[in-house]
């Protein structure tokens, strides 16, 4: 991709431009932030910038046979890890398995998150793992001399789901990679990464877009109206993926309305034993499912919590549709300064733990039990 194909991240850009300019591109870089903000594209960009042989003063010539290959994902110097799940037929999978899928749907959709991979490989219900095969696959390739590029780039895109067997084997070739070895590191979760991992990457911080970068690419892609377009630009908390799951998805975004409303009200009464079954009820639609019902939940409790403490910037500042503003009508008034900080760090705690395999009804339950303590 093109830098100029992005949607916002101007400061990301210059960043990265600059440092191939000045020749001091990190040989270990961590790409910090949701698919949504551009992570994975600004990976891709940053790859074919480098790898472009005719580069531009703030941009890949994307003409030449580099960049054509890039664009395709076929480049021989670009490799491309990222997480797998076994099959019946294949219990140790690895990337390359799975590489026709990936870049089809890379270039369907570069916003491409990690719950709409694994429903396109079948595997909706099951969290991939980037396995400890990978790693042998990773130093083997990276062992190689280049085939047509100066640098060799090995992006590995939700670098968080790789398992501890894998992350050990690459410290060391991280420590001392091969002569012109570019790690990119991709990941929305870093503090899961092991210590040792995350101590000798760069972490470069990708933040949220901003709302009229998100109208721009709306508009650009989809047949939509101004009003639509607005609407899900503020709904999407600076994030493409989750804007184009609303849109394409307005069922979902309802059962997670649904679900939040009702877990509220129980936390609310404490009623332990209906909390119980809302807890399995949960636990049974799978942990993506559960993953992004959690961050719906952060999104809806910052919502309600500038509703309360800012009514008079409602207009500006509160992103939620009509049946959530109902609903928030009466609920934000719960929602305090005293609680939201709490109530937000023990979600993003659950998802932490979700994501590290924890047990969910375990984790549900006793993210419940200490929401009801904070909701009063």
């Amino acid at each position: 991709m093109l830098f100029s194909e992005l949607s916002g991240q101007s400061e990301v850009k210059k960043r990265l431009i600059q440092s191939v300019k000045e020749a001091r591109i990190s040989h270990a870089q961590l790409f910090a932030g949701e698919d949504g903000f551009g992570t994975l594209p600004l990976a891709l960009s940053f790859a074919q910038y480098i790898l472009c042989e005719d580069k531009q003063e703030n941009d890949a010539c994307g003409k030449c046979s580099a960049c054509v290959k890039v664009q395709k994902l076929i480049h021989p110097d670009l490799h491309l890890v990222f997480p797998v799940t076994t099959t019946a037929g294949n219990l140790k999978p690895i990337s390359d398995d799975f590489i026709g899928e990936w870049r089809e749907a890379v270039l369907e959709d570069p916003y491409l998150n990690a719950t709409e991979w694994y429903r396109l490989l079948g595997q909706e219900n099951k969290q991939g793992m980037i396995y400890k095969h990978e790693s042998d696959e990773i130093i083997r390739k990276l062992s190689l001399k280049t085939f047509e590029a100066d640098y060799k780039i090995m992006i590995i895109w939700q670098a968080d789901r790789m398992n501890m067997s894998c992350a050990n084997k690459l410290l060391k070739i991280l420590e001392e990679p091969p002569p012109q070895t570019l790690f990119i590191f991709i990941s929305a979760f870093p503090d899961l990464l092991l210590p040792t991992i995350l101590s000798r990457l760069q972490t470069i911080r990708i933040p949220a877009l901003k709302e009229e970068d998100i109208m721009f690419f709306l508009n650009s892609k989809l047949d939509i109206s101004e009003k639509d377009a607005k609407s899900l630009s503020a709904l999407s908390g600076g994030s493409i993926s989750r804007a184009l799951e609303y849109f394409r998805s307005s069922d979902e975004q309802s059962e997670n309305l649904e679900l939040f409303i009702k877990w509220m009200r129980l936390c609310y009464k404490k009623d332990v034993v209906e909390i119980n079954d809302w807890v399995d009820n949960l636990a049974a639609t799978g942990r993506e499912k559960i993953k992004q019902f959690l961050l719906y939940s952060i999104a809806m409790l910052r919502e309600n919590f500038l509703l309360n403490e800012m009514p008079e910037h409602k207009d500006v500042l509160v992103r939620m549709g009509d049946k959530e503003s109902e609903f928030s009508k009466n609920f934000s008034r719960f929602i305090k300064q005293n609680n939201i900080f709490p109530l937000s760090e023990e979600l993003n705690k659950a998802i932490r733990d979700i994501e590290a395999n924890a047990y969910q009804k375990t984790v549900l339950l006793d993210l419940s039990l200490k929401t009801m303590r904070m909701i009063t």
